[in-house]
């Protein structure tokens, strides 16, 4: 699984983060460290933060304090757009799909290609074929050939086949780092595998994943490293391979110390 020669540089790192609403801590000097070619699980108990540490990472929130680093360069997010055109993408647990519209069309949901020239420029054309031949590729890629038809809408596949045209989507777009917030939530058993399998096939391409779940035995499956986040901050990070989860479960609900070489990691 990991393996200790990437682990020089972060390709994303936070250091300190704060948010306050009012009188409710969020983050309370939250670290973080995503590694090349890895899955990093994030897990947490309800009301831990994790969920603000991915909001900030991501652009969509806006720490008070704190510091993002992108390869190594300080970066700061305004907005998710900002985070995107720095190459994080983000599979949101409600998918952010349009149903109505094709396969192919949320695709390029707000990335819409135009034709060259003149029809681009000044009339506004699409250019459909390009988008269509593009998104195609990218499912074949990841192994979505069961969806046939690329023109179809999305309110007519399977929960796990969203998923899928989501996860595609992110792997597409996403240059440096891909976020998934609770991918197999909503799914059966089957669907669930067909995702856990996908993300192993976006890390395979060589894209360092963020796993956050609530499923103990998905984030002990792919993932090579687990941040353990409690009270607003990263408790310590564990090897899924050396820990127990009810060992994780404890640390993460505060009825176990972590160990002392887990916390600085």
């Amino acid at each position: 699984m990991s393996d200790t020669t990437n682990h020089h540089q972060p390709v994303l790192r936070a250091r300190g983060l704060m948010k306050r609403y009012g009188t409710v801590v969020a983050m309370n000097g939250a670290d973080f460290d995503l590694y090349p070619n890895e899955i990093l699980g994030v897990i947490g108990d309800n009301g831990a933060g994790k969920t603000t540490l991915i909001r900030a990472i991501s652009g969509a929130t806006v720490p008070d304090h704190g510091t993002i680093e992108l390869d190594g360069k300080e970066v700061q997010f305004r907005t998710p757009d900002d985070a995107r055109n720095e190459g994080i993408e983000t599979v949101y647990q409600n998918l952010a799909l349009s149903p109505a519209l094709s396969i192919a069309d949320n695709m390029f949901l707000g990335r819409e290609v135009r034709k060259s020239g003149i029809m681009g420029s000044l009339f506004r054309k699409l250019d459909h074929k390009h988008m269509e031949t593009f998104a195609r590729d990218k499912l074949s890629e990841l192994g979505l050939l069961t969806i046939q038809n690329i023109n179809q809408a999305v309110e007519t596949l399977s929960g796990g086949q969203r998923q899928g045209v989501a996860v595609a989507r992110a792997a597409a777009f996403g240059s440096k780092v891909v976020i998934m917030d609770e991918p197999t939530a909503a799914l059966g058993v089957k669907e669930s595998r067909r995702v856990l399998d996908l993300i192993q096939d976006v890390k395979a391409k060589g894209m360092p994943i963020v796993l956050i779940s609530h499923n103990m035995p998905h984030v002990f499956e792919v993932c090579d490293r687990i941040h353990i986040h409690r009270l607003g901050r990263r408790l310590c990070t564990v090897d899924p391979k050396t820990i127990s989860m009810s060992d994780a479960v404890a640390m993460m609900t505060g009825a176990m110390e972590p160990p002392v070489d887990a916390i600085s990691a």
